[in-house]
C-alpha cells in the first residue's frame, strides 16, 4: 500500500522526492553532438583512387602533364586549357594503346576543390597510369 504524501512519522517535514540530476547528462551529450559535428565531414571528404604500386615506368612510355597554377587554371603539357577540354583530352588519352602515363603537378595555392574537380575527371575518364609529381618541394614545410 502507497504512503500518501504528508509528514513523516516523526513529524520533520515532508516525504523526499527522489531526482536524477540530469545537468551533467545533458553536458556530456552536448560535448558529444559538437565532436561529431566536427569529426564526421572531415572522414567523409575523399577521391577514391587507385594508385599503382611498383617499379617505375619503362623509358619509351609516353607521358602527359596537367598542371595547376594558384588560381586553378589547367595546363596540358604545358599548354593553358579551358576545364571543358580536359574531359576530351582524359577520354583521347585513355583510348591509346600505348597507356600513356599521367602526371600531375599542383601549384601549393591552388585550392583543393579545384585539385579534387580535377581528379574526379581523370577518375571518370578510366585513366589507370597516374602519378603527382612535384611533391619534393613540400617536404621542406613538412619537416618543419
Amino acid at each position: 500500500m502507497a504512503r500518501k504524501p504528508g509528514p513523516r512519522p516523526n513529524g520533520i517535514g515532508p516525504d523526499p522526492v527522489p531526482v536524477i540530476n540530469t545537468t551533467p547528462l545533458i553536458d556530456l551529450m552536448l560535448v558529444l553532438i559538437v565532436m561529431f559535428i566536427v569529426a564526421v565531414p572531415v572522414a567523409t571528404h575523399k577521391v577514391p583512387l587507385d594508385l599503382p604500386q611498383g617499379s617505375p615506368r619503362p623509358a619509351d612510355r609516353a607521358v602527359h602533364r596537367i598542371d595547376l597554377d594558384a588560381a586553378g587554371a589547367l595546363f596540358w603539357d604545358g599548354r593553358p586549357i579551358p576545364p571543358s577540354a580536359l574531359a576530351p583530352l582524359l577520354a583521347r588519352m585513355a583510348a591509346d594503346p600505348a597507356a600513356p602515363e599521367l602526371h600531375i603537378a599542383a601549384h601549393a595555392e591552388t585550392r583543393y576543390e579545384r585539385v579534387d574537380e580535377t581528379l574526379a575527371a581523370i577518375r571518370r575518364s578510366g585513366i589507370t597510369r597516374m602519378g603527382f609529381v612535384g611533391n619534393e618541394r613540400f617536404a621542406a614545410a613538412l619537416d618543419r
